[in-house]
């Protein structure tokens, strides 16, 4: 028998934040602001930095910021309005940007384990293997597969029936609590989101450790125990950035459903969503040589121009 179910027009996320978290958000948020967004101005205008190591590592700033901008203005705003909802439309953008960006960084983190392997196992060859057109296709290729897959998503999610309440109890729109509110049959959502989600992280984790077993081979073959430290040294980050990433986003949508508590995913979100990206460029600026002394170059720079305003009578 059919049954007419009314489509809802907006939904009310109800987060229960309170001031003290409002002031931690901020403080995050602005750190990511900041942190991203001077890692993408300082590769772009280092010549040093004009390497494809860090031609990936401005794209995956610019996927952090993206990802994280996709609900934290909305959210922050929530806390002072009296009026929480968004509308159907916005709730399906928030979540296809936060889906399409998240896909496109996981897939991200495997193409720069390729890179390393390249910049590794050949490091004569490394600039003409890893050519401006090679990185650009690649880039462009990860983030046409995020966008499709975030498409899939919002997809089947936005045409199920939301007749329950239209109160999304999360930070923002995403897939376990806006199944939760579904009066809709959701046995192809589940299974499509664990297949998509499970292949791609099944296909980015191998591509790792598979690459990650030829540059310990090709490390291991580098004659003294600095050249190998230095070799394996520019990989650490890199992997740092892996373990959290993907071991965030495993706990989230692969835990089991006997287990899985709104209240636990609520705080899991927070931190793949304001956290990581705030983490990911203090991992790769505090352990990268060349990161380092393109911010020293950049200080020195203000400073010098600093003191030749104060020089010829400028007061800050």
């Amino acid at each position: 028998m059919k049954r007419n179910h009314s489509i809802p027009t907006e939904f009310t996320i109800v987060p229960e934040l309170r001031l003290v978290l409002f002031v931690l958000f901020v403080i995050i948020y602005l750190v990511v602001l900041t942190l991203n967004f001077g890692m993408i101005i300082l590769i772009r205008t280092d010549p040093q930095l004009h390497l494809p190591m860090y031609f990936f590592l401005s794209h995956m700033s610019f996927c952090d910021l993206c990802y994280s901008s996709a609900f934290g203005p909305k959210m922050l705003v929530d806390m002072f309005v009296k009026d929480k909802s968004i509308s159907f439309t916005g709730c399906a953008l928030q979540f296809y940007v936060f889906c399409s960006f998240g896909y496109s960084e996981c897939l991200l983190l495997a193409v720069m384990a390729f890179d390393c392997y390249m910049a590794i196992s050949n490091p004569l060859l490394y600039t003409v293997n890893m050519s401006s057109r090679v990185c650009y296709l690649l880039i462009a290729g990860l983030y046409m597969v995020g966008m499709m897959d975030a498409l899939l998503h919002t997809t089947l999610t936005f045409t199920l029936s939301f007749c329950r309440t239209n109160e999304i109890n999360h930070f923002f729109c995403d897939i376990p609590p806006l199944l939760s509110i579904s009066c809709s049959d959701t046995d192809v959502n589940e299974p499509v989101l664990f297949t998509v989600s499970g292949f791609i992280e099944i296909v980015t984790i191998s591509g790792v450790l598979i690459y990650y077993r030829y540059i310990i081979l090709s490390v291991l073959k580098i004659c003294s125990t600095e050249g190998r430290w230095k070799a394996f040294s520019t990989c650490i980050s890199h992997l740092t950035v892996i373990a959290i990433f993907h071991g965030t986003v495993l706990f989230m949508y692969f835990w089991p459903s006997s287990a899985y508590s709104l209240d636990q995913d609520k705080m899991t979100s927070l931190f793949y969503t304001l956290v990581i990206p705030m983490l990911n460029p203090l991992i790769y600026s505090l352990r990268n040589k060349d990161v380092k002394e393109a911010l020293g170059k950049l200080r020195k720079k203000y400073v010098f121009n600093l003191d030749a305003f104060i020089s010829l009578g400028w007061k800050p």
